[in-house]
């Protein structure tokens, strides 16, 4: 296996973005030959500016298609519409500058305003969580929504990535929906899928939650080492050096096409300059205790899952189990009766 595929994401506004992406950075992108996931937050000159001069270096540049707060900011089962008119946009934007785009991204996550509730795990809102259990046709309308904006950008000649939060596989395994219908996510087919493996978010098994999850992915998004809003959503401390740089090489250890969170959080810690010239492939030792510990929750998921998406299933079973025995034994009483 060669030398990674690095992509850094960026989520700044245009007028930080353009103080960001200066000669020296660009310079610094083209020594580690990475592409950048830039996250599209505004339309405005500065940062047409900065396209057009990632585009004359001969930097691969993704377009990470974003919605204004008000409307989810992210991509969900709920907000296709606006993820449409979004496109539309941007592609007239596109057009209007010249620009370059090496791909689109698609950023699948749950409506920015639940966030807070979910990460407190409050209940406050449970009745709406209630109702979209059984939400099945707007699961179909939004998955089908989602397929034909996939196939829109795919007409227009553009690769599309997904970023997906690592529950979608136990999801998988499980032949489940149910996560999808309660946070809104979308397994949709892309050309390439990222896997959001924030060992930030997972402290003190960050390293497990990598490992376990890092074989069944196509690409690796490691983080966060800061920036974005999960900064503004009050989230945990940003990798230092020696956690980012064992989160690397446990990543490449399964796959060779890894994303980092983020560029602007790499070079406020001065990552950038360590990178060049990092050694990938030191010895690591995975971490046996924290992978058991995470191994333990996805299984104990998994059922929970397959069960949740099984219930009518096993109640109809259940009761013509009852049933059964109840005829049975009323049978062999009879015969057992008339055989005296």
């Amino acid at each position: 296996m060669g030398l990674p595929k690095l992509t850094f994401f960026c989520e700044l506004d245009a007028e930080p973005l353009k103080a960001l992406i200066d000669k020296s950075m660009i310079r610094r992108l083209k020594a580690l030959q990475a592409s950048l996931s830039l996250g599209i937050r505004d339309m405005k000159p500065e940062r047409v500016e900065v396209v057009k001069s990632l585009n004359r270096a001969g930097i691969p540049v993704i377009a990470w298609l974003l919605l204004p707060v008000e409307e989810g900011y992210w991509f969900n089962l709920r907000n296709a519409p606006q993820a449409n008119h979004q496109y539309a946009q941007f592609k007239d934007w596109t057009q209007a500058n010249g620009l370059e785009w090496a791909g689109i991204g698609l950023d699948i996550e749950p409506d920015i305003r639940e966030m807070p509730d979910l990460m407190e795990r409050s209940l406050r809102n449970w009745p709406l969580y209630l109702r979209r259990l059984f939400a099945r046709r707007e699961w179909k309308r939004g998955l089908a929504a989602y397929r034909e904006l996939v196939a829109r950008i795919h007409a227009d000649g553009y690769r599309v990535d997904s970023y997906q939060i690592s529950m979608i596989a136990d999801e998988r395994e499980a032949g489940s929906t149910l996560i999808q219908r309660l946070l809104g996510l979308v397994d949709v087919p892309v050309d390439r899928e990222v896997f959001m493996l924030y060992s930030s978010f997972e402290r003190p098994h960050g390293a497990g939650m990598l490992a376990s999850y890092a074989p069944a992915a196509q690409s690796i998004g490691l983080g966060s080492t800061g920036g974005g809003v999960d900064a503004d959503l009050g989230g945990p401390p940003p990798l230092n050096w020696d956690e980012l740089a064992r989160d690397l090489r446990l990543a490449y250890y399964f796959c060779d096409d890894i994303h980092i969170f983020s560029l602007e959080g790499c070079a406020r810690q001065g990552f950038l300059d360590r990178l060049d010239g990092f050694i990938w492939d030191n010895p690591i030792l995975l971490p046996e205790t924290s992978l058991l510990h995470v191994e333990s929750k996805r299984r104990s998921l998994r059922s929970l899952l397959w069960v949740c998406t099984h219930a009518v299933a096993i109640l109809v079973a259940f009761a013509g189990g009852i049933l059964l025995w109840q005829g049975l034994t009323r049978w062999i009483k009879r015969h057992t009766r008339s055989a005296r």
